[in-house]
């Protein structure tokens, strides 16, 4: 289809081939997990804090990514480590097919809670070695003014995957709401897979790896690599400013944002599956367009649209508390202001997608994706060690109405950086 409009080299025909079944599966994986918080609160009866935890999970694990980078720069089989990293982090979740399917033991055994923590824990280690280096792989085989467009497209199906998954999977759980319990152990299997076609896209060092400092020296020179772009490369040390304010707005609102769907609007799971795919829906119509403009305009201005975006959404989310007017169809409870938050959180989704996967690639080098987007998730990691946390908290002293005043502060200090610097900092990624 593609090949209509942009022209295709043997190697990116290939790579495109790969890159898309595995944006295929996991876009199925993401579909499922798109529930899982809700899943934490309302079958597994977790407590708030705990529901904190389960999304810090997901980011907290990118801090290790200091040593993770060690292992990608000496690895000389990078395909083999990927195989690897997929039988030792995403299997164990198959263990969830022995939990339980009723209420009262995850009341009277809250051990559970945390069995179920600490598998999801494992399972989102796949992430500092994955993420980095697909971009290594993907930027390596594709040719820089295809990398958008590429990465644009694929990330589209895997998004419309998931939208036609989590509702699917939303209905099967207001009909068992222990589904959960088979579903995730397809999802280990299916994680799987997906890695290991990752690992199928072709990579070879023209320069082998040196292996003969130690381990800990190697991580001191990782650090000290990762310090020097920080300290040269200000348009990147900016753009990595604005993300760490956007991520804690982010990180402040993402799991209070559950509760509100849970405790305020009163929804089920086909209700939140319906809000979720609404504004994925409205993601894959943007993110084509939005894959060809990444690509030709500096990747700041395109983060400062996506903050906007979300400034917006969480501006109409927090009035939904105030305006309840509702009504239902079928299984579905739709809130007028509720359908405003969801199309600006679908621009968001839409651009954030492009611009926190590949957006620290446009900053430099094709060979040294990975190094900037190793500084780039670890500085995500670094944030998720309180926000998540911090934001329950926050909620539980002063409410919804101010968690969500304090993050739309955070965004605009976000954008006001970006904005200076795009102002007095050229980009230079040659």
């Amino acid at each position: 289809m593609l090949h209509k409009y942009i022209h295709f080299t043997s190697k990116e025909k290939a790579t495109f081939r790969y890159h898309m079944i595995y944006s295929i599966l996991e876009g199925i994986i993401f579909g499922i997990l798109a529930l899982n918080e809700f899943v934490f609160i309302k079958s597994l009866k977790g407590s708030n804090i705990q529901l904190g935890i389960l999304f810090q999970l997901t980011v907290v694990v990118f801090i290790f990514l200091i040593f993770f980078n060690v292992f990608i720069r000496r690895a000389e089989n990078k395909q083999r480590l990927l195989q690897k990293t997929a039988i030792i982090t995403r299997l164990p979740l198959f263990l969830i097919f022995f939990f339980p399917k009723d209420q009262m033991s995850y009341i009277t055994n809250p051990y559970l809670h945390y069995f179920f923590l600490l598998l999801f824990l494992l399972f989102y280690f796949e992430s500092p070695i994955t993420y980095p280096m697909a971009n290594l792989l993907l930027k390596k085989n594709y040719q820089h003014d295809n990398f958008g467009t590429f990465y644009g497209f694929s990330t589209t199906i895997n998004k419309l995957i998931a939208l036609i998954v989590t509702f699917a999977y939303g209905v099967l759980l207001d009909f068992d709401n222990y589904a959960f319990t088979y579903i995730l152990p397809m999802t280990a299997i299916l994680g799987v897979i997906s890695i290991f076609t990752l690992s199928k896209i072709e990579y070879s060092n023209k320069i082998k790896p040196a292996k003969n400092n130690s381990f800990l020296n190697s991580v001191g020179e990782s650090i000290q690599n990762m310090i020097h772009v920080i300290k040269n490369n200000s348009a990147f040390r900016h753009f990595e400013i604005g993300f760490m304010f956007y991520g804690f707005a982010y990180m402040i609102t993402v799991a209070v944002i559950t509760i509100f769907f849970q405790e305020v609007l009163s929804l089920n799971y086909t209700s939140v599956a319906f809000y979720k795919n609404t504004f994925n829906i409205i993601a894959i119509a943007l993110i084509p367009f939005l894959g060809k403009i990444i690509g030709n305009i500096d990747p700041r201005k395109f983060a400062a649209f996506s903050f906007l975006s979300m400034i917006c959404a969480i501006f109409f989310i927090a009035l939904t508390e105030y305006f309840p007017i509702n009504f239902s169809f079928f299984q579905i409870k739709i809130y007028y202001i509720l359908l405003i938050y969801v199309i600006f959180y679908g621009v968001f989704i839409g651009s954030m997608a492009l611009v926190w996967r590949i957006g620290s690639a446009y900053f430099c080098k094709s060979d040294e994706t990975d190094l900037y987007q190793s500084i780039h998730l670890s500085a995500t990691g670094i944030r998720g060690l309180i926000a998540p946390l911090l934001g329950i908290v926050i909620y539980e002293i002063i409410g919804f109405t101010y968690t969500f005043a304090i993050a739309i502060l955070s965004l605009i200090l976000a954008i006001s950086i970006l904005y200076w610097s795009l102002k007095n900092i050229p980009l230079n990624h040659k």
